[in-house]
């Protein structure tokens, strides 16, 4: 059975920890078959590759307790759930764009009105320099 896992590096008292894909049975730092990710304790970082450990759940493997909570905070199981979520908000994302657009014609129209305004002031100034 394959288990995502840490994997303990760093100095002493200064620890930080990988989230690797490993055989159940394998040593705790031992070779890997895959490095998924970083987290330091200390200071609460985390660094994930979202598809590689979405990829690797797929496929069964089990996350140990610690693993399980770091990736529930960073919601890795609802796009595990959800995969066409994850499809979809991209594609919201155009139409979210397209509605600014619809706005813009009417800034384009205040704007219209505001260079129609602008032609008699400027006739203004060389009425102005025509005079001196």
């Amino acid at each position: 059975m394959i288990k995502l896992r840490l994997k303990r590096f760093g100095k002493k008292r200064e620890v930080s920890y990988r989230i690797v894909a490993m055989p159940s049975q394998g040593r705790r730092d031992g070779r890997p078959l895959e490095e998924l990710g970083y987290y330091n304790p200390r200071t609460d970082e985390t660094r994930l590759e979202v598809p590689a450990i979405v990829r690797r759940l797929q496929q069964g493997a089990q996350p140990t307790p610690t693993v399980r909570s770091i990736l529930t905070k960073a919601n890795i199981f609802e796009q595990l759930k959800n995969p066409q979520a994850a499809i979809a908000q991209p594609q919201t994302a155009p139409s979210e764009t397209a509605q600014p657009e619809t706005a813009q014609p009417e800034t384009t129209q205040s704007e219209a009105a505001q260079s129609e305004a602008a032609p008699p002031e400027t006739a203004q100034p060389e009425a102005a320099s025509s005079e001196a």
